[in-house]
């Protein structure tokens, strides 16, 4: 069975399962269907954790770095052979633009040869601690990990997962979303296609709704859980892992401010403005979704904003030079022209956004949107709103852009546009996020850590320290004797 016939994927088999159901595959930017998808269940879950345990007890997997690195550099070059294909498959299926997609998947198999060579540097350490008595650190693999991939990103935030638990000896068991099955699935056949890697140690299962996702949080054989999503349901990740102590890795919801000074170079906070909110057509946790102005720069700028979002390109995702696709489903669709008539009635809309038209007609389109609002507590100020809106507000001083920028619960990204090096590094140092770009927005690297403060998140991705999420620390004592 291929992965086009089965999405699950359980110790090394594809499985055409349907206890729930089969659904369509929409694609966003027509409305036209892509494919179909069986719907998984509590009991295949199951058999998948199963399958992860067997993994880590009866396989070398968690004992053998060499092997764990060997696997990862096969799969990385399968996953880049395959990155055209996937790329459109993606934009297809997310809305996601074929550039982007593109820069995804590249990411995707960037990040596993960055985890390949992690995985032979995993080091405890040794001491005495009086005369004949030793104490060795050693660093373990947590055992069995549950991924929850959102929609939005199905490449990286499935790599960016997966890899840093492997390269640790963990196993995993993933839950892609309902919304990207098919791209899920052309991953999943990646990791089929590499030879070095045991049966059981990546499993898949699909899903519509949460039973699959609540059997991931609360099994007792799991050990870990990796969740990428809102910060609604990152909650009820750590309410149901409470239940038998998991260690959870959240990175959840964002409400990145861009924070520009009258000395910055309007130009380049232009289009790296424009670009952070473009990304994934607004539908991405880092995107700018706030735009903080210093005063005597504030007209221009927001001038300029309206004039620059105001051409942007609209359209399928396929189509090269497009700058703006659609946005996930019709149900989200409705949601964010719901929030701009809600703007338009509460605060100053500057840029009405409005659903495609002619040839557009058909997808699940809204072009952007941008509102003036002074009141850091209202509710549009406050939410998540994923989509291509933004907030355009008004500072006087550095004190002031401070106060605003960190005035939500949300601390997962941020951007700062100076010329002042100095008033740079300040401003690094108190805001509240978990990442600050200066004179640019979302520079993601594989070395890098990633993660919020607040309700953006517990735990980092990325980066060495990504690897704290899958191990555990175990001291073994010993004396010598006289």
């Amino acid at each position: 069975m291929s992965a086009e016939q089965g999405h699950h994927y359980i110790n090394g088999t594809w499985r055409a399962d349907a206890p729930n159901g089969i659904g369509d595959v929409i694609n966003p930017s027509d409305g036209t269907t892509l494919g179909t998808a069986p719907y998984g269940s509590a009991d295949l879950a199951g058999e998948a954790v199963i399958a992860a345990r067997a993994a880590v007890e009866t396989t070398s997997w968690a004992e053998d770095p060499r092997l764990r690195a060997k696997a990862m550099l096969e799969f990385a070059d399968i996953l880049e052979s395959r990155q055209a294909d996937i790329a459109r498959l993606m934009a297809a299926e997310n809305g996601k633009v074929v550039g982007q997609a593109m820069h995804e998947v590249a990411a995707g198999f960037g990040e596993a040869r960055y985890y390949a060579g992690v995985a032979r540097n995993v080091f405890g350490r040794t001491f005495e601690s009086g005369p004949g008595k030793m104490s060795l650190m050693t660093r373990e693999p947590s055992g069995v990990v549950s991924v929850i991939v959102p929609w939005n990103a199905p490449v990286t935030l499935l790599v960016r997962s997966v890899a840093p638990a492997l390269a640790a000896g963990c196993t995993v068991v993933i839950k892609p979303a309902p919304q990207t099955p098919l791209t899920h699935a052309a991953v999943m056949a990646c990791f089929d296609d590499t030879p070095s890697l045991p049966k059981g140690v990546v499993n898949s299962v699909n899903e519509y709704g949460t039973e699959v996702g609540t059997v991931l949080s609360s099994h007792p054989e799991i050990d870990v859980i990796s969740f990428t999503g809102s910060s609604r349901t990152g909650k009820t990740i750590m309410a149901n892992a409470a239940e038998t102590i998991k260690h959870v890795s959240l990175e959840l919801g964002g409400k990145a401010p861009a924070v520009v000074f009258d000395d910055a170079d309007l130009d380049n906070a232009l289009a790296e403005i424009k670009r952070g909110v473009l990304a994934l057509n607004g539908q991405m946790c880092t995107c700018i979704s706030r735009v903080l102005v210093q005063d005597s720069v504030y007209d221009e700028m927001r001038d300029c904003l309206v004039a620059a979002l105001g051409k942007t390109k609209m359209g399928s995702a396929l189509i090269g030079g497009t700058e703006l696709g659609p946005l996930i489903d019709s149900h989200n669709q409705n949601r964010i022209l719901g929030l701009i008539d809600q703007a338009a009635d509460e605060a100053t809309l500057i840029l009405r956004g409005s659903a495609g038209e002619g040839e557009l007609a058909d997808g699940f389109f809204v072009s952007p949107s941008i509102f003036e609002i002074d009141d850091v507590s209202h509710d549009l100020v406050q939410r998540e709103l994923f989509g291509p809106i933004i907030s355009l507000e008004r500072f006087v001083d550095e004190n002031e852009a401070l106060s605003k920028a960190n005035a939500t619960r949300f601390g997962l990204a941020s951007s700062v546009y100076t010329s002042d090096l100095n008033r740079g590094m300040r401003m690094s140092r108190k805001l509240r996020f978990g990442t600050v770009w200066l004179n640019c927005h979302n520079r993601l690297l594989a070395e890098v850590e990633t993660g919020g403060y607040r309700e953006s998140g517990i735990g980092r991705l990325h980066g060495v320290e990504a690897m704290n999420d899958f191990l555990e620390t175990k001291h073994v004592y010993y004396e010598t004797g006289p």
